[in-house]
């Protein structure tokens, strides 16, 4: 949501490789070698663990614009709305009003391929990146930072997007930045 606060304001296209990355899996109470994604309820599909990812994936299969598309319509579904994204229909929503073709969507989301493109995926950013929680950006040479914020308000929205692409991309040095809590998030949501 931020990013395409960002976007609007400065009227460029922020390129972004959107990769999955399992909340569920860090989380998980189980141990770190038991993948959720491997799991029989997650394979036969009567668990919906990974079905906002696997929804991802298949629109990523239509090309950049259908997926952008989906994913902005996806964010304002649980952001905005409080959809679950555990709930199939939320996914066939997006995926309507994203206008994909939903015989090809239907089709690729149920690829039991995206399962192992997922735990990919989720394994490169934990082993390489270093990542624990979302968003966790990817810079070039492999510099990686974890943002926690909130979808700043739109007249700041650009600058703290320059200020902090460049202080996680640029100085080494810098390992945290963290604010107190509480007080933060007091006011600002």
């Amino acid at each position: 949501m931020w990013l395409s606060k960002v976007e609007e304001s400065t009227g460029e296209k922020i390129q972004v490789d959107w990769q999955p990355f399992s909340l569920a899996q860090v989380n998980s109470d189980k141990e770190q070698d038991i993948k959720l994604w491997d799991q029989p309820g997650v394979k036969d599909g009567s668990d919906h663990t990974f079905l906002a990812h696997m929804s991802g994936l298949a629109a990523k299969r239509q090309g950049d614009e259908a997926f952008r598309s989906f994913f902005m319509t996806l964010l304002r579904a649980r952001h905005e709305d409080k959809k679950d994204l555990l709930d199939p229909a939320v996914m066939e929503e997006a995926a309507v009003a994203a206008g994909l073709d939903m015989a090809r969507f239907r089709e690729d989301q149920a690829d039991p391929e995206l399962l192992k493109d997922i735990g990919e995926s989720h394994t490169i950013a934990v082993e390489e990146h270093g990542a624990f929680g979302v968003p966790t950006f990817v810079f070039g040479e492999g510099k990686a930072a974890f943002l926690k914020m909130f979808i700043p308000p739109d007249e700041q929205a650009a600058e703290i997007y320059e200020t902090m692409t460049k202080s996680m991309s640029q100085f080494d040095h810098v390992g945290e930045f963290k604010r107190p809590q509480p007080p933060w998030p007091h006011g600002v949501i």
